[in-house]
């Protein structure tokens, strides 16, 4: 993977922190670093990790403690503009999936991300997932999951998207409130921080709105896109008032 390290500066930089705030977190080790000499670098993959989680802890998967107060700065990419339109239409929708577990789950997300014809190699794709979802969980609670790969890689996809999957009945997926889950989302993104800022523009729709349930109600794809759309407007209108 390409700048498999990145400096303070870089490591900053791709989570939207001042570098004060990376330096606290660093101090009270609360974010994944190494030591090379009298250098401190970053495992991209390790911040990655560490970045998803705690963006999914803003939607209620795990509390997040002490470094809080500085982490929606990571959030605030183009607060005014919105991502959805650009990466979802109603095609890349499944409203009917069969899936009754968390591995049919994943075939089925991955056969629908090949019918985009983005995916470069589908079975390597499959097993990012896979090892996102031995990780942690990337279900919360609500009934969603937001599952993306291990970690962003720009080679994976020919563009960016999202897809969008509900199941016929709500499996159990793992979420930390130990109810199902029925919404599941898919994020094949390029770069880090579209992937950092399409999850937390989801985890701030399912937290602030009531998307989730318009989802669980819509007839159709294109009931489920215009929910989506609409809610992301909504929440963006909002922030500007």
């Amino acid at each position: 993977m390409p700048y498999r390290f990145l400096s303070a500066d870089e490591a900053a930089e791709s989570l939207h922190l001042r570098p004060h705030d990376l330096d606290e977190l660093v101090k009270a080790r609360l974010i994944p670093f190494e030591r090379r000499g009298d250098r401190i670098v970053f495992r991209r993959q390790d911040l990655d990790d560490w970045a998803s989680r705690h963006i999914l802890g803003s939607a209620g998967s795990d509390p997040v403690t002490r470094d809080r107060p500085s982490w929606p700065r990571a959030c605030a990419l183009s607060p005014s503009a919105p991502l959805l339109p650009g990466l979802i239409r109603p095609e890349q929708i499944n409203a009917a999936m069969s899936a009754k577990t968390k591995a049919s789950v994943l075939h089925d997300l991955v056969a629908l991300a090949k019918s985009t014809g983005w995916v470069c190699d589908p079975p390597e794709l499959a097993a990012s997932l896979l090892a996102r979802e031995t990780l942690c969980s990337t279900a919360v609670p609500g009934g969603v999951a937001f599952l993306h790969p291990r970690s962003p890689d720009p080679y994976r996809f020919t563009r960016s998207f999202l897809l969008l999957g509900r199941t016929l009945r709500p499996i159990h997926y793992g979420a930390p409130d130990g109810q199902p889950t029925e919404l599941f989302f898919l994020l094949g993104c390029q770069d880090d921080r579209l992937h950092l800022h399409t999850l937390a523009r989801l985890c701030l729709l399912a937290q602030k709105t009531d998307l989730l349930e318009q989802l669980r109600a819509a007839p159709d794809p294109a009931g489920m896109h215009a929910s989506l759309i609409t809610a992301e407007l909504a929440v963006l209108s909002a922030a500007q008032r």
